[in-house]
């Protein structure tokens, strides 16, 4: 089975009708569906779209994200380590621009040999993964 790893970025897409990449994550989510692809994410994508959702839109779209989207969703939660390897990665590139979050979600997903990300973010790619 092939896996691919969920960023906030899509989540949000997803989710919310009115985001210009609501469209492209819907088709995006049923080619991933339909080919049995398993979604990966991590607890800090989680908490990062937790906050986007309910400050941008409110808590009925945490909990649609929490009810709907949660059970399909195979989480990595991030322990002492890979939280420290994340922030070294962050302070190694500098002025990059680089989030904790996305240098977490790098790691998490060399470490579980996951290739595609389900994202919108242009980091993911100039970090040599695939896009759906």
């Amino acid at each position: 089975m092939s896996r691919a790893f969920l960023d906030t970025s899509a989540a949000y897409a997803l989710l919310v009708a009115s985001d210009a990449n609501h469209e492209p994550a819907a088709a995006a989510f049923e080619r991933l569906r339909a080919s049995g692809a398993a979604l990966v994410t991590t607890s800090y994508v989680l908490i990062e779209t937790y906050a986007l959702l309910g400050r941008r839109v409110g808590g009925k779209a945490v909990r649609a994200f929490r009810d709907d989207l949660g059970p399909l969703l195979d989480v990595t939660w991030v322990d002492e380590g890979l939280h420290d390897r994340g922030l070294d990665l962050v302070l190694d590139r500098g002025d990059a621009g680089l989030s904790l979050v996305d240098a977490v979600s790098f790691l998490a997903m060399r470490d579980e040999g996951i290739d595609e990300a389900f994202t919108f973010d242009r980091h993911f790619e100039e970090e040599g993964f695939a896009l759906p």
